[in-house]
């Protein structure tokens, strides 16, 4: 019998669309370019709802990455959003350190994460090794370097326009028919290598 089902959009194109420009206007905060109010706009709404609807839509298609990744950064502007309005009205305030060893938590995370996308493809693997290093030079603004934090917000504006490139090679691919934006072989090679020959017993020499 003929699958008649209706094709699925890729989630993938929300919650790539929704962490990038999140994590974009985040970064024109840190630069001194904006105020907070447009971060916590979008960290609620589309870098947190947004990437977690994304996510959920992930599980139904079994993508346990992509299912991981929406959810769990969804989450993440989420909590940082509550952070930083709980801080503005003084309920449970963070310190600065505070906030570092939350981003730790993340970081580790994060790198899980970027073992995994090296096994994806180049965009990927680019993509999550930018936010690695992000999250480091933003642990480090908060345990005593503040001036990691501008360098921080270049190489994650990299990080997120990384993300958009991802976006738009899911969506070109389907409006053109073809693969317009490739996005690179992968880091690790995922195929399996090659099992040594066990010669059977008794087999003649």
């Amino acid at each position: 019998m003929a699958d008649n089902q209706t094709p699925m959009g890729n989630p993938a194109v929300v919650g790539l669309a929704g962490f990038g420009l999140t994590t974009l206007i985040l970064q024109l905060h840190n630069l001194g370019l904006c105020g907070l109010g447009p971060v916590i706009a979008c960290g609620l709404i589309f870098g947190g709802l947004a990437q977690l609807m994304a996510g959920l839509q992930e599980f139904k298609v079994g993508n346990n990455f992509g299912y991981s990744a929406f959810t769990s950064y969804g989450a993440f502007w989420i909590a940082l959003c509550i952070i930083l309005l709980f801080n503005k009205y003084d309920i449970y305030k963070s310190s600065t350190t505070d906030v570092g060893y939350f981003l730790i938590v993340w970081t580790l995370y994060t790198i899980i994460m970027w073992i995994g996308a090296m096994r994806i493809h180049g965009a990927m693997a680019s993509t999550f090794t930018l936010l690695v290093a992000g999250f480091i030079l933003l642990d480090l603004a908060h345990f005593g370097y503040p001036a990691m934090t501008k360098v921080a917000a270049y190489v994650l504006i990299l990080c997120a326009l990384n993300a958009w490139y991802m976006m738009a090679h899911v969506i070109f691919k389907q409006v053109f028919g073809r693969d317009v934006l490739p996005v690179g072989k992968p880091w690790i090679d995922p195929k399996p290598a090659p099992q040594p020959q066990v010669q059977k017993a008794g087999a003649a020499h």
